[in-house]
């Protein structure tokens, strides 16, 4: 039975981890039951925050600006939770976005993780919402601030408790940690003509963005430089 593990959570631009950019990293270390550490970091993405984003988590591009640099957030999260197993609700989501981003870094990320929302539907059937805040609601645990990341992170970890103490001797085969399984392969960085004529079709149209360019993949560049051809067309002499 886990009873050690590091709880995660995090705040995506969007559901899809090829596309999509974290903009907030919560974690929580869990000991012998007990909270003992906790890290958090807001991101600055590099692109823009969908509306629909901002009112769901409060995150605003102007909060963004101010936050780290995805390298430094990543790293820092791989730093405190080290080799330690996972924990969190939907955790394949927060997973699959974290492994994309670390293999783009160069590193490996295997883990071994425990899902809240798995377990609870093992658990409690004829629970009606298996959603965070309604698990929240049904033990009486405070969720702080809904779709915060390091909220969202500890309210995981103390549903993770509840499910242990009200089931983990019944089914203790629920609260052994498994492998997280999620294929994706490393991405190639802008290229410098990519960005050249990223910057001189922006230029061209008179786009307004705050893209960070030299941040995106190969793959993020060619997507953006379509778009904009599609758009707008392309540069005339």
């Amino acid at each position: 039975m886990q009873n050690s593990y590091v709880a995660l959570d995090l705040e995506t631009t969007g559901l899809r981890p090829k596309y999509d950019r974290i903009l907030e990293i919560g974690a929580v270390r869990v000991e012998d039951g007990v909270e003992t550490e906790t890290y958090t970091v807001l991101i600055d993405s590099g692109i823009p925050i969908p509306e629909s984003v901002t009112e769901l988590t409060g995150i605003t591009q102007e909060m963004a600006a101010g936050g780290s640099g995805l390298r430094e957030a990543v790293e820092g999260f791989l730093a405190f939770a080290g080799t330690d197993v996972l924990v969190g609700h939907n955790l394949l989501f927060d997973y699959s976005f974290m492994k994309r981003n670390v293999i783009n870094l160069g590193r490996d990320f295997e883990r071994r993780g425990l899902d809240t929302l798995a377990i609870s539907r093992a658990c409690l059937p004829k629970v009606q919402g298996k959603a965070l805040d309604k698990l929240a609601a049904y033990f009486g645990i405070e969720p702080g601030r809904h779709h915060r990341a390091l909220d969202d992170a500890l309210t995981a970890s103390r549903i993770y408790e509840k499910l242990k103490e009200q089931f983990g001797e019944e089914k203790p085969a629920l609260f052994e940690a498994v492998p997280l399984l999620f294929k994706v392969k490393k991405e190639g960085p802008i290229t410098n003509s990519q960005k050249v004529y990223l910057r001189d079709l922006i230029k061209y149209h008179r786009i307004e963005s705050n893209v960070k360019i030299e941040e995106l993949t190969m793959s993020e560049a060619s997507r953006m430089i379509d778009a904009i051809l599609l758009r707008y067309g392309r540069i005339t002499r």
